[in-house]
């Protein structure tokens, strides 16, 4: 029997896309399910999904002292409730057809695939530089304790095996990244070290309408997950940058699911 799936795509006013994508989601996979997990949007995002009266679409809002993408995506993948679980973001930057892809690889029996991206220009080139500079800072890392790389560490287009990644989760929940944006990094840092892992290719496109969210705090966020020489970089860039990173309460207990 084929395995059952839930897109997990976290959301902050993306009234202008939710609905093209739901729609787009639910029209090439049929039978996936599709899980908004919103950061307590401003606009219509939440009407927007009701209104669409899709069991298969639904949009879960978050507890507003709770705020974080990377919180967003893990509770997702808590409370998906299928064999598997994509990440995926709101804005088409992540084409929709290579899912397909990425679901093969997952019945072929892979515990996690990642969405390696062939052109990152889109991407802008100092947000580009600075992705390559933090992939190998975190390959280092990784390495340096034994666990899994991957091309694209930085990557937000992953497939995983929810009976893998579920345990990982509630096991380090209090040492998870819960502001930060890159999950990947997370699952493989406190992942097993004999992940089976794969990866597709893809080419990254510009946001179609609406604001990134990527911001000074990303970056803080991202180098502070990478251990101890990662915090005190964090903590330099900080104060280079003015960060405040008081960013409020983090997740205290673990969502239901």
């Amino acid at each position: 029997m084929p395995g059952t799936c839930t897109v997990v795509i976290p959301t902050l006013n993306e009234e202008n896309n939710v609905v093209n994508m739901a729609k787009t989601l639910r029209e090439m996979y049929p039978d996936f399910k599709v899980m908004f997990m919103d950061d307590n949007s401003t606009d219509r995002s939440k009407e927007l999904i009701d209104a669409l009266n899709d069991p298969l679409t639904i949009m879960i809002v978050r507890k507003p002292e709770e705020r974080g993408l990377a919180a967003s995506v893990f509770q997702g993948i808590l409370e998906c409730g299928t064999d598997y679980f994509m990440t995926f973001d709101c804005d088409f930057q992540h084409p929709p057809e290579v899912l397909k892809g990425m679901y093969e690889e997952m019945e072929k029996g892979c515990d996690l695939c990642i969405g390696t991206r062939d052109d990152r220009t889109a991407m802008g080139f100092t947000r580009w530089a600075g992705s390559w500079v933090f992939t190998i800072f975190a390959d280092l890392f990784l390495m340096w304790h034994r666990k899994p790389i991957s091309k694209d560490v930085m990557s937000g287009l992953i497939a995983g095996r929810t009976d893998v990644f579920i345990p990982v989760i509630k096991d380090n929940w209090d040492q998870l990244e819960m502001q930060g944006w890159k999950v990947l990094l997370d699952l493989l840092k406190f992942g097993p070290r004999d992940l089976k892992i794969t990866s597709v290719h893809y080419i990254f496109n510009k946001r179609e309408v609406g604001e990134s969210h990527i911001s000074n705090k990303v970056v803080y966020t991202t180098f502070h997950q990478c251990g101890c020489v990662g915090r005190a970089l964090a903590k330099v860039y900080a104060k280079v940058k003015h960060i405040d990173v008081r960013f409020g309460s983090r997740c205290s207990a673990l969502p239901s699911s």
